[in-house]
């Protein structure tokens, strides 16, 4: 039997359901995956593009930097009528670098049955929002996701991929 990914929520945290605990393991499990979709995240300022094998481009736009966290946007833009670009999910997190945890702030997506806001029952909202992130986490780091431009660009290989 093949150990889970660990770019993905495991079974065990999924099956718990929204508990605090499984919360705030979830909440580690997506910091996890996040590092390694930007392992520079702790010392970025500014706005930074990475584009997947496809061509999408997905956009981390650091909004403030504190010495344990930083609160930033992560969307995808596609392409939008006229000329612009439509951000689709469109997510503000905080991550606590000194917990090793990330926790949505807000998040605007329409694909999936997920609170846009976090309303009553307050855990299960915000269950499904760090849910929906773990996965989408997961989702752009198995794309070829990651961000260049940062400190960490001397470990990239040709391609500007993590090794």
């Amino acid at each position: 039997m093949q150990a889970p990914s660990p770019i993905f929520a495991s079974c065990d945290l999924i099956a718990r359901g929204p508990t605090v605990g499984g919360l705030m393991g979830l909440c580690e499990e997506s910091y996890r995956i996040l590092m390694r979709l930007a392992p520079g995240l702790p010392g970025l300022r500014g706005t930074f593009e990475s584009h997947d094998d496809g061509g999408f481009s997905l956009l981390l736009d650091v909004h403030e930097q504190a010495p344990f966290t930083t609160i930033f946007r992560l969307t995808y833009l596609f392409a939008g009528p006229g000329g612009g670009r439509h951000p689709e999910p469109d997510a503000t997190l905080r991550a606590y670098h000194d917990a090793g945890q990330v926790e949505v702030l807000s998040l605007r997506q329409t694909a999936l049955p997920v609170f846009n806001h976090y309303r009553s029952p307050a855990l299960q909202a915000k269950w499904n929002a760090n849910l929906f992130l773990s996965k989408w986490l997961g989702w752009c780091v198995r794309e070829g996701h990651r961000f260049r431009g940062t400190a960490w660009d001397a470990a990239a290989g040709p391609a500007g991929r993590f090794r």
